[in-house]
């Protein structure tokens, strides 16, 4: 039975170019792509790591995905593979906090300068643009800096597409970075739409988490490197080491499980018509917890799917400048506002956290245990 649209309308297979598509996230809108549609995927990344077992049975899905490695930095190829699509989705960032302040550099020109040709090609060529922003572009709420008993009025912390300021730290702390460069680019594709007719839909992900985030240091990723919380408690998981609550992980966020997300997105791929001109917050609202509570939660789920005894499990409290380095900040809680995406495209998440967190360290144990117990085993030199 052919597939149809929100309308009605049956869904005309297309082209869709996934620019970063063989990280986290784009590896899992493969997956659905392949399973559940008839697009075709050409995907632009630096490794195709995370999408190797898809690679591998490309003959199952007819010619329909593709991989070509590349650095869009610097890389001609980008504008004829952007004209061969009917959409592009531009994934590609530099997203761990830690980067924020060790590489600002960096992470301006990925999150912003690299972003230019993509929209420019897309404006140019007339071809759809599905940019992935971030929810850390609102910044700090409007709540957090007044006293404690006026905070918990929604208005000043729910965070709205069409209507949140968005409001930074000072520049020198160069944690905002990236939350400057993607709100830059979300202007700029704003403007090409509204002066040259770009059809765009941004996209403002809040905190998604599920198997094949980021990566597990000195396993899949430097052994000096510094994921985002998950794969960050994750590793002191696996490792039996206890996990670092940042300033005593008292800030608040709210986690969403990342195959309730993916079906956000299909639902913009397939009804242009309904996610056209618009910015979607993708969050789960009622995954509210502070990251000590995520950390207390984390170490109940694996102890639960490991069989490692609860009671070996611990927290340590760092200072932010020690574990980030001069000139961190953090917003103080990030709760989306859901009215437009379920206007507009019918979307809820369904996912509880309990739920997802234990699907996620279940794959998290199967997939790291063994190299990390191999690791640790080997005498010290």
């Amino acid at each position: 039975m052919a597939r149809v649209n929100l309308d009605g309308k049956p869904i005309t297979p297309i082209t869709i170019c996934l620019i970063g598509g063989a990280g986290f996230i784009g590896s899992h809108l493969c997956e659905k792509l392949m399973a559940e549609s008839t697009h075709k995927a050409i995907v632009i990344d630096v490794s195709s790591e995370k999408i190797n077992h898809l690679l591998e049975k490309s003959s199952t899905w007819i010619g329909r995905i593709e991989f070509h490695q590349m650095n869009i930095k610097n890389d001609s190829r980008l504008e004829t593979l952007i004209k061969a699509s009917d959409l592009t989705i531009n994934l590609a960032a530099i997203c761990t906090p830690a980067d924020y302040n060790t590489r600002p550099l960096d992470t301006i020109y990925s999150n912003f300068i690299d972003a230019l040709p993509v929209i420019k090609y897309c404006t140019e060529n007339k071809k759809r643009l599905i940019h992935f922003s971030t929810c850390e572009v609102y910044g700090k709420t409007i709540g957090s800096f007044f006293p404690e008993d006026h905070r918990k009025d929604p208005k000043y912390f729910l965070l709205k597409e069409d209507v949140t300021p968005c409001i930074f730290g000072p520049v020198e702390k160069q944690r905002w970075s990236y939350a400057c460069a993607k709100q830059m680019t979300d202007r700029l594709i704003y403007a090409e739409s509204a002066e040259n007719g770009l059809n765009y839909t941004i996209v403002r992900p809040y905190n998604w988490i599920g198997p094949r985030m980021d990566f597990i240091p000195g396993v899949d990723g430097p052994s000096d490197g510094v994921p985002r919380v998950l794969a960050c408690f994750s590793n002191n998981l696996l490792r039996g080491e206890p996990l670092k609550l940042v300033d005593g992980g008292k800030s608040l966020r709210t986690f969403c499980y990342i195959k309730d997300a993916i079906e956000a997105v299909m639902l913009m791929i397939d009804n242009p018509d309904r996610a056209n001109g618009y910015i979607f917050n993708v969050g789960s609202p009622d995954n509210e917890l502070s990251v000590k509570q995520l950390a207390e939660l984390m170490m109940e789920v694996y102890a639960k799917v490991s069989g490692v005894p609860a009671s070996s499990l611990t927290t340590l409290d760092v200072s932010s400048e020690d574990f980030y380095g001069k000139g961190y900040d953090d917003s103080d809680k990030r709760v989306p506002d859901l009215t437009i995406i379920t206007k507009q495209l019918g979307w809820k998440p369904k996912t509880p956290l309990h739920e997802l967190l234990e699907t996620t360290l279940t794959y998290q144990h199967k997939t790291y245990s063994h190299s990390i117990k191999k690791e640790l085993s080997k005498p010290s030199t």
